[in-house]
């Protein structure tokens, strides 16, 4: 059977071939007194010209002091501007930001340091108890703290004389190293360059189409998860957008701030829509400014995008993508939306649909999801099996997930091939869980699935076996994981069951776990 390409119905765009710094601060000249960016917490401003200076002056301060091309630099933080001057600053001086968890406990940290080969960690006081335990036997030899500590240095005292862009290679230098669990296993390094991340950015042309004048977003979703860092921080100010950032999300304080700054546009994961739908609070603040509410990370139901938007009066709309595509590939153009679509194939983007037996699918069949466009990672960072077995050497990314594409080009996800578990947006590797409850010396076998859960998405929900002769309850378990991993990853639920259903491979048979949860 021949292939079948469904190609996005938009018009295509001409890629970028700068970095991803200079993309991002293209219009930081023509915008220099406009406000870039605001703290939501302090209320802190810095103009789109502050913002930029304070770029290339943190990029001058590196290289001066031997910061040289390709070296790592881990950045810990919540959503605040000094997030964004340190990125593009590391990128401006082509360095690799690994963007690390807040949430991690020092192991995970640990882990993510070693494997990215960073040698300097750029954290808040606040972390730095958690940052110092992790960067023992790892090649990081500072921890720099915004704002100061005593015995760090703080990020303004690396600065020195603004420079411009360190040469680089767009097309084959790594820019950025998120870390994703992918289809299945431990978090692995996405190697994703200057031209992935810029070329994306210029595919939302068609897609996330902002006016010319006053538009204003919340950045509640976190800058070091790939939703947050391009599609919030990245490519609202690449469109002259002033960007609120929250260190975390809370309900109360994003309604003022949305009311306070006049916010046209609310990035959302399911739980927030959630929210918008039901919660009685929302009728106690003006929303009227908002304009598109867009929800991504995991699959939004149709009924709740629906009832969200008739409450505050504006459209909720969705897309799809994965840190491996930078992250995305499917969004809703304006007035497109469709209930319980995932919107259409961004510019410059293929994709095909290929069932369990490796043949094309058409309009309205089923199958996996492959994509191929300037979006699609390197490949995985020290991990050539795990980048063969995600990208075809036709350069098709293999997404995992099953999707139909109807006629109009819309996208509906309808299901996972791939095992991971979707907690609040978070990744949560079963294998990592697994591995780790296999440690406790009462079980003798375990799986880790996820249960559908309105508000969450999924929970993780831990079969159990026992050793002859061991009691053990649930709390036991969940309290045995609950110091060992970030909060996300908890166990929800547990169940203790005679055996855990597995293949002649050994493979854990989880539909067979399904199954038996929702009978």
């Amino acid at each position: 059977m021949s292939m079948i390409i469904h190609s996005s119905p938009l018009p295509n765009v001409e890629l970028p071939t700068t970095s991803v710094t200079e993309y991002v601060m293209r219009k930081a000249d023509e915008l220099a007194d406009q406000i870039a960016m605001v703290d939501g917490v302090t209320g802190r401003q810095w103009s789109f010209g502050e913002l930029n200076e304070h770029i290339h002056r943190l990029a001058g301060g590196l290289v001066a002091a031997g910061f040289a091309k390709g070296d790592t630099v881990a950045l810990m933080a919540p959503n605040m501007p000094e997030y964004t001057i340190t990125f593009h600053g590391v990128a401006t001086a082509a360095g690799i930001v690994t963007t690390v968890n807040p949430a991690y406990t020092a192991d995970e940290i640990r882990h993510q340091l070693h494997d990215s080969g960073a040698t300097m960690m750029v954290t808040i006081a606040a972390a730095l108890e958690n940052a110092t335990a992790a960067i023992e036997g790892t090649d990081v030899t500072e921890i720099v703290v915004i704002g100061g500590a005593e015995g760090h240095r703080s990020l303004e005292d690396l600065y020195g004389e603004a420079i411009e862009q360190v040469p680089v290679d767009p097309h084959q230098d790594v820019v950025v190293l998120p870390y994703s669990s992918g289809t299945t296993g431990l978090p692995k390094g996405v190697m994703l360059t200057h031209f992935n991340l810029a070329a994306n950015l210029a595919q939302g042309d068609h897609a996330l189409v902002y006016d010319d004048g006053h538009e204003a977003a919340i950045a509640a979703l976190p800058f070091f998860h790939i939703y947050g860092m391009q599609v919030l921080m990245n490519g609202l100010l690449a469109n002259g957008v002033m960007v609120v950032t929250m260190p975390r999300f809370d309900l109360v304080q994003a309604l003022e701030l949305i009311q306070e700054h006049k916010v046209t546009r609310f990035f959302a994961v399911p739980p927030m829509v959630l929210a918008l739908a039901k919660h009685p609070i929302i009728d106690n603040y003006d929303l009227s400014s908002l304009k598109v509410v867009f929800s991504g990370a995991a699959p939004l139901g149709a009924e709740l995008a629906t009832e969200a938007a008739e409450r505050i009066d504006c459209e909720v709309v969705q897309g799809y993508g994965m840190t491996e595509l930078s992250p995305i590939s499917h969004a809703t153009p304006p007035g497109n939306f469709r209930a319980g679509s995932s919107g259409v194939t961004v510019s410059n983007t293929q994709c095909r649909i290929v069932d369990a037996e490796g043949e094309d699918q058409g309009p309205n069949e089923r199958g996996e999801l492959w994509v191929k466009g300037p979006q699609v990672m390197l490949g995985y960072l020290n991990n050539p099996e795990a980048t063969a077995a995600t990208i075809d050497e036709d350069g098709w990314l293999h997404t995992g997930d099953v999707a139909i594409i109807d006629d109009e080009g819309h996208t509906f996800i309808v299901d996972r091939v791939k095992e991971l578990i979707k907690f609040k947006g978070f990744q949560v590797p079963p294998a990592e869980l697994e591995a780790l409850l296999l440690t406790h010396d009462q079980i003798a076998d375990a799986a880790v699935i996820g249960i559908p859960d309105d508000e969450a998405g999924e929970l993780p929900k831990a079969f159990v076996t026992l050793q002859a002769g061991a009691e053990l309850s649930a709390e036991e378990v969940q309290e045995f994981v609950k110091g060992q991993v970030a909060s996300y990853k908890q166990i929800r639920l547990v169940e203790f069951i005679d055996e855990i259903p597995k293949s002649a491979s050994g493979k854990i048979l989880r539909r067979f776990l399904r199954d038996k949860d929702s009978a």
